[in-house]
């Protein structure tokens, strides 16, 4: 018995050891290349924000609807290749407009582009990458998207509306090469049978010395089991055993656009403005502290779990919301005046502090993990098409519910948040350190 309490923590300790060393190889330089290709659609995204209307949120909702379909029958990678011709068409559309009708086509464009973006950029990640780092690797996604946004918040304080088209549409041009690089997702190759392209693109992703058989197999295994349980799309979508997880896709990306998400992006310099605060100090201030949470997040979701970071970003926006409507009603009443200005600053940053960690990237990482194959094409467009609506009624109505009650708005956005902690502790499982097939498959038992 003593000899034995003694091995264990020794066996426990090399098995770690192996385990480090095998999430360490499996990082690849095909791997990153991959994925630093695959994002940099969401850094297109986060530029567009500066540009959000109901024009491109409608746009982006009409290619949201079909992005499922379309990536399943050309592929992951034609798909971003397509969205980044929208994209470019739109910028340069949006540059060189000189009326209002060829600026609106631009920004339908744009939203044609990064509607297709919304979906393809997580699922393409989820299904190239390990799932020990799958978390860390998904979220690069919200990084970029937090870059994309930073950079228009700070640049676009010294450069007319036009210049940042422009600048915004060389990352376009650059993935739309550099996607000739980059292979196809496996899961994609092994839908269709192409399995000699499925072991050489595990290959590339997982490097020469790795043992690709398992993940083979069960990739395959996966996928032929969806392929006879299918019958039809719509049909398996809604299904019992896939309620929960369409529950998740669905809730999740409610939440996180009726906490105000979109409107308090598209219209942060207007909403430090209206409180009497220097818009290109506020948002200036925004821009610094985007991209640093962005990375510390990156690095901790895979460490801390996704249920966790939901919860504490959830809680954050209850309570920063909160924060930014006491700012409003305080100046409109005439008390404390000297208080609403820093404290409308600290509603907002710890708005898009809170933002940033869960709610902002989880969800689209959520999205790509519970959904079986069989549906993953059918649930994913809806998941991304009520999105893309659940934004567009958000920034189509921000203004008008601004009119009502300025600070009443924010105490609904702050209602919301707080249901939004209560929907991932009662409903979101956590899916840290799991492989996709078994992520659907318990899902799928407990529906």
């Amino acid at each position: 018995m003593e000899s034995g309490s003694l091995k264990t923590p020794l066996v426990n300790k090399e098995e770690e050891e192996e385990e480090e060393v095998r999430t360490s190889s499996s990082i690849t330089s095909d791997l990153l290349l991959s994925t630093s290709v695959a994002v940099t659609g969401s850094f297109v995204y986060g530029c567009a924000y500066s540009f959000f209307t109901s024009i491109m949120t409608f746009g982006g909702m009409i290619t949201a609807a079909f992005s499922g379909k379309i990536a399943a029958l050309i592929g992951r990678r034609q798909t971003m290749w397509i969205s980044d011709v929208f994209c470019l068409f739109g910028w340069l559309a949006i540059a060189f407009a000189q009326d209002k009708m060829l600026l609106n086509i631009g920004r339908g464009f744009l939203g044609f582009g990064v509607g297709l973006i919304s979906y393809v950029v997580p699922v393409y990640i989820a299904e190239i990458t390990p799932q020990k780092i799958r978390g860390g690797f998904s979220f690069s996604n919200q990084l970029l998207q937090s870059f994309g946004i930073s950079l228009m918040f700070l640049i676009g304080n010294f450069f007319h509306w036009r210049i940042l088209a422009l600048l915004s549409a060389v990352p376009c041009g650059i993935q739309m090469i550099c996607l000739f690089l980059i292979p196809e997702s496996p899961r994609w190759l092994a839908m269709y049978g192409r399995d000699r392209e499925l072991e050489v693109t595990l290959k590339r992703l997982r490097g020469e010395n790795s043992d690709l058989l398992e993940e083979a197999a069960e990739i395959r295994e996966t996928v032929e089991t969806s392929r006879r349980e299918s019958q039809s799309g719509v049909k398996d979508l809604f299904n019992m055993k896939n309620a929960h997880p369409l529950i998740i896709g669905l809730g999740l990306m409610l939440l996180q656009q009726f906490c105000g998400s979109s409107a308090i992006s598209a219209y942060a310099a207007r909403i430090f403005v209206t409180a009497g605060f220097p818009s290109n100090i506020g948002t200036s201030i925004l821009a610094v502290i985007l991209v640093p949470q962005s990375l510390i997040v990156m690095f901790a979701v895979d460490r801390c779990g996704r249920r966790p970071l939901l919860i504490s970003s959830s809680i954050g926006l209850c309570i920063s919301s909160f924060f930014i409507g006491l700012s409003y009603y305080l100046q409109k009443h005439g008390d404390f005046q000297e208080f609403c200005s820093p404290m409308l600053m600290v509603g907002l940053v710890g708005y898009v502090v809170s933002f940033g960690i869960g709610l902002g990237g989880l969800p689209w990482v959520i999205m790509s993990e519970v959904f079986p194959v069989n549906v993953k094409v059918t649930a994913g467009s809806l998941v991304t098409v009520s999105n893309w609506f659940f934004s567009w009624i958000v920034i189509f109505s921000f203004n008008f519910m601004m009119q009502w009650s300025a600070f009443g708005i924010y105490y609904i956005f702050s209602g919301v948040s707080l249901v939004s902690a209560i929907f991932v502790w009662t409903l979101v499982p956590e899916t840290k350190g799991r492989t996709l097939e078994d992520i659907q498959t318990s899902l799928g038992q407990h529906s």
